[in-house]
C-alpha cells in the first residue's frame, strides 16, 4: 500500500518552522522607515550621529524617577524578538532613559519589568551606573508597553528537542 501523501524530509523542517512561527504575535509598533538600527551602547558612544532618530528599544526597568513635568525610566537594554518583546535571556546592549511626558506610577513599572518603547532620540546625559561613569541616550517616548508575564510567553512554543532527562517546574 502506497501512502497518499509523502513529503521529502528536507521539506518537513521548513514546514514545521513555518507552522510554529505562525503562532508568534505580531510586532506591537510599526517600524519607521528611518529607524535607528544601533543599540543604546552604540548610540551612547556617538549620540550626535543619531540625533532625532526613531527607535524601538526595550529591556527591563532599572528605576523610575518622577519630575514635575515628566517621568524618566532607566532601562537595561535587551535585544527584541520578532514581536518586539525583550529577550530576557540575552546579553544586555547598554542602558537608556525613556522620557515620558507627565506622571507615571512607579508601581506599574517595577524593577525588572520588561518594557518596549517607541520614540525619538533626544540627546544624552552623563550619569553613573554604580561607581562607573555612563552616558545614557535619552528617548522621548511616543508609546510604551510594559509586558505582562502572559504576554512574554504568548506564542512561544513549549517544544524542546534534546537527549537526556529533564524536569520542568513552573
Amino acid at each position: 500500500m502506497r501512502p497518499l501523501l509523502r513529503f521529502p524530509p528536507l521539506l518537513l523542517a521548513p514546514l514545521a518552522a513555518l507552522m510554529l512561527s505562525a503562532c508568534a504575535p505580531a510586532p506591537i509598533y510599526k517600524v519607521p522607515a528611518n529607524a535607528v538600527a544601533a543599540t543604546p551602547m552604540q548610540v551612547a558612544r556617538t549620540p550626535e550621529n543619531y540625533a532625532h532618530g526613531q527607535v524601538i528599544w526595550g529591556g527591563t526597568v532599572v528605576s523610575v524617577t518622577n519630575f514635575p513635568d515628566r517621568t524618566e525610566i532607566e532601562v537595561l537594554a535587551l535585544p527584541l524578538d520578532g514581536s518586539q518583546r525583550p529577550r530576557l535571556n540575552a546579553t544586555a546592549s547598554g542602558r537608556f532613559i525613556a522620557v515620558i511626558p507627565g506622571y507615571v506610577e512607579p508601581l506599574n513599572y517595577p524593577p525588572g519589568a520588561p518594557i518596549t518603547v517607541s520614540g525619538t532620540l533626544n540627546g544624552s546625559r552623563a550619569g553613573h551606573v554604580g561607581e562607573a561613569s555612563y552616558v545614557f541616550p535619552l528617548v522621548k517616548v511616543v508609546q510604551a508597553h510594559r509586558w505582562t508575564a502572559s504576554e512574554m510567553t504568548q506564542g512561544r512554543n513549549n517544544v524542546h528537542f534534546g537527549l537526556g532527562l529533564g524536569v520542568g517546574i513552573r
